[in-house]
């Protein structure tokens, strides 16, 4: 057991340990947000032919002039495959998305004309532009949408148009959710002397689900051994791996470190991280386990910055397209911030567009108990260890997706 590691070290230790991934097929309408398992290479070009993006006339370029008379051969439209041949002082009415004649290189918008018998009288430009060429967008073979991508509304539109009804997908992994105190009640009940409402298994399954997985929440545990024990040794049993929130750090009643240490494989306990700085890693039952901290911050620093790039690696999701919780940007601070000796420190903070430039204020409390602040602001500090930024600063930080 590593005890006291670097967030980047703690990664490491955890993806020597990932979840097991496995894939399934699903029907497109059922894709949306998975992950994709493998590349799509598209089945067509995308036009499959040339085509009119605008209602018209399929002209010849060089026979508009302003004024100039085309005699009409007929209509295109969509879905009809009636291939006519344009020659030499002639047009052919046509609707957007339908084919182009033969011989034709323009297209005369509706409104820049003026329809007579037989005839069409030319009263504005012809424009090439107006064709969308075969295979402009999307070329028969080639590699459109990338293994590890999450399957967004217009992935799932571009999947259709390359041709597929099933896509090959990551399977959701199961992730228990188990939280311990005897402090804890479920919200909506009548709370007593000393109770609280309990919340972080319902912010970590949000967070599971927002990046690929299904979340599995266990009742509260009380603060017994035995009944840890048995909500462990279900979850092993039933899920691909398990979070626990509370009773990791140093307490008469953190029963969840007790436990692992006397009857589970820890890798590390304690990051150098500033909130969220007792988290434990290991093995129960052969099936990886993450301890996360009781206070609602801490749980939800230490998730973004431990568990989803495990759960990432584990899944394999692609570094651009697949899912996150955050973006690392650049913004510059309005509130001098104090750092923290040795560790990381994740101050939350709240980022605004001012004139083109990322401006971050401080506009709540800190304290790792309060979770308000983690919908007041949308960003956390990356200030490296033993480092304190005044106002004016340029720092880095995470953005909240």
């Amino acid at each position: 057991m590593e005890i006291g590691v670097s967030v980047e070290t703690a990664i490491k230790i955890a993806c020597k340990n990932p979840i097991k991934k496995t894939t399934e097929s699903v029907h497109l309408e059922d894709a949306a947000n998975r992950i994709l398992a493998i590349d799509l290479i598209s089945k067509v070009d995308n036009p499959r032919f040339d085509n009119s993006s605008m209602d018209g006339w399929a002209v010849k370029f060089d026979d508009c002039k302003h004024g100039s008379k085309l005699r009409i051969i007929g209509t295109n439209q969509a879905g009809k495959t009636d291939n006519k041949l344009l020659k030499k002082g002639e047009a052919c009415k046509i609707m957007t998305g339908a084919s182009m004649p033969d011989g034709a290189d323009s297209i005369v918008i509706i409104e820049d004309s003026i329809e007579g018998d037989q005839f069409v009288t030319i009263k504005g430009p012809a424009r090439r532009e107006y064709i969308r060429k075969k295979g402009e967008d999307i070329k028969k073979g080639e590699t459109i949408i990338f293994a590890g991508t999450m399957m967004t509304p217009p992935a799932i539109s571009l999947s259709a148009t390359m041709g597929y009804s099933k896509l090959k997908v990551v399977s959701m992994p199961k992730i228990a959710i188990i939280s311990n105190g005897d402090e804890l009640i479920q919200p909506g009940l009548q709370l007593l002397e000393g109770q609280i409402y309990e919340s972080n298994s319902f912010g970590i399954a949000s967070l599971i689900q927002k990046i690929g997985g299904e979340p599995v929440r266990f009742d509260v545990v009380q603060d017994s051994i035995e009944g840890l024990r048995d909500a462990l040794n279900l979850a092993a049993s039933s899920c691909d791996a398990i979070i626990t929130s509370g009773g990791v750090s140093m307490g008469d009643y953190d029963l969840v470190r007790k436990i692992m240490e006397s009857e589970g494989e820890i890798k590390f306990w304690k990051v150098l991280m500033r909130p969220g700085g007792p988290p434990l890693f290991g093995k129960w039952k052969n099936t990886p386990i993450f301890g996360l901290p009781g206070n609602p911050v801490s749980s939800h620093v230490v998730f973004t910055m431990l568990v989803e790039p495990w759960i990432a690696y584990s899944l394999q999701t692609h570094a651009d397209y697949g899912p996150k919780l955050v973006d690392k940007v650049s913004v510059i601070l309005q509130n001098p911030l104090r750092g923290a000796p040795g560790k990381i420190c994740l101050r939350r903070i709240r980022i605004s567009n001012q004139d083109g430039k990322l401006i971050a204020n401080v506009i709540t409390h800190q304290g790792s108990g309060n979770i308000h602040s983690m919908v007041a602001n949308n960003a956390l500090t990356l200030l490296p260890p033993d480092t304190n930024a005044k106002e004016g600063d340029q720092i880095e930080a995470l953005w909240f997706r």
